[in-house]
């Protein structure tokens, strides 16, 4: 297990006795970099533990307590009794893997979602012959039952609407579009 070590902070070569023991007390006692060292030694593996409680991975639970030592080094102003640098860590690990798992559910929500029942290559190269049939058999019908067709099926227009549309009778409509199904069924079952 690799063992977190601050890089050590450079001090002045000279330094009055004074000078050095108002250093020594601003650094608080529950992170030095021995206590800190101790602390890992000692407690890594319960907290890697208390990390794997809340997160299913192992690396990510590696990650969450380097972090949570790193984040007590950097916070050692904050801990002054070295009896409470566990309780820190503790609650730094717990935080961490929070966030871990609100930045996952994040992510899941943000995946693109499959499209539901994708139709296969086969299935849209025999939807588009069809379609290219059906618009032959379109092209061959007189042109008032080809007209009352697109605008009654393909545009979605009633009956009424579309004998308003061609200036033609409501009976006419009827006439002219059961024709011209009649003539498309006939040729459709012709090809296929």
């Amino acid at each position: 297990m690799p063992v977190i070590a601050p890089m050590p902070a450079a001090r002045p070569t000279t330094q009055l006795p004074s000078q050095r023991e108002g250093a020594e007390e601003g650094v608080a006692a529950g992170t030095t970099v021995d206590h800190l060292t101790e602390t890992y030694r000692a407690h890594y593996r319960s907290l890697l533990g208390l990390a794997a409680l809340l997160l299913d991975d192992t690396a990510s639970c590696e990650d969450v307590v380097q972090e949570a030592f790193i984040r007590v080094h950097s916070a050692r102003n904050r801990v002054r009794d070295p009896e409470k640098t566990l309780a820190y860590l503790r609650q730094t690990v717990v935080n961490l893997s929070r966030s871990a798992l609100r930045r996952r559910i994040l992510g899941l929500k943000l995946l693109s979602k499959p499209m539901p029942d994708m139709a296969s290559a086969e299935e849209g190269a025999y939807d588009q012959l069809e379609r290219d049939a059906l618009i032959k058999a379109m092209r061959g019908l007189q042109r008032r039952q080809r007209e009352v067709l697109v605008l009654r099926y393909f545009a979605d227009m009633t009956e009424a609407q579309v004998a308003e549309t061609l200036g033609i009778s409501l009976g006419s409509v009827k006439a002219y579009g059961s024709r011209g199904i009649a003539a498309l069924r006939v040729v459709m079952e012709a090809q296929g």
